[in-house]
């Protein structure tokens, strides 16, 4: 992200790290570069996430923060009133508690991935859907969601398997079969 000191935002890259941060990173900066040139002068470097310190020792990073406090001062800067942030990332999940712009209590997915965004963006691949354009409003739309497992990925795939060669509703979007639970 690029934001001016008043900290409006600029510009913004969204990019898969794909295992490689740094390739990310450089693709990121590199498409900034092109955008605004010199027509910016860097004054600060702030990283946050997984890869934190291995990017913010690249990138010179004046604040390295982990996720949880990021997003905790990010959601209050939006919303003074926020008490809770639910944040699906690629390789875990947060559910965190505010109050007052305080962070009281937080609480992240410790056995395996079940629910990420990596996940879910797999699950979506093979349902021959978008992850960004379709799957949010399929899922929302759905009256009785399939009761997949909770804990584990693996236990999720096959219940989603198992569902599947039930043929437990397959409906049609966008030219394209989807499973869905619909009693």
């Amino acid at each position: 992200m690029l934001i001016n000191e008043q900290g409006a935002l600029l510009a913004k890259q969204y990019l898969m790290t794909a295992g490689r941060p740094l390739e990310a990173v450089k693709q990121g900066l590199k498409a900034l570069q092109t955008e605004w040139g010199n027509k910016v002068e860097i004054l600060g470097a702030a990283t946050t996430g997984s890869g934190r310190f291995l990017v913010g020792d690249f990138v010179g990073a004046d604040i390295i923060k982990n996720e949880i406090t990021a997003q905790a001062k990010a959601a209050a800067a939006i919303d003074p009133e926020v008490d809770t942030i639910i944040e699906i990332g690629g390789q875990d999940s947060k559910f965190i508690r505010l109050e007052n712009g305080a962070i009281i209590d937080f609480e992240m997915n410790k056995v395996c991935a079940a629910g990420t965004g990596s996940f879910l963006e797999e699950q979506a691949d093979s349902l021959g859907i978008s992850i960004y354009e379709q799957f949010a409003n399929i899922a929302l739309s759905a009256q009785h969601p399939a009761p997949l497992g909770e804990r584990c990925t693996v236990f999720m795939k096959s219940d989603l398997v198992h569902y599947q060669q039930k043929g437990l509703i397959q409906a049609r979007f966008s030219g394209r079969s989807l499973l869905c639970h619909c009693l």
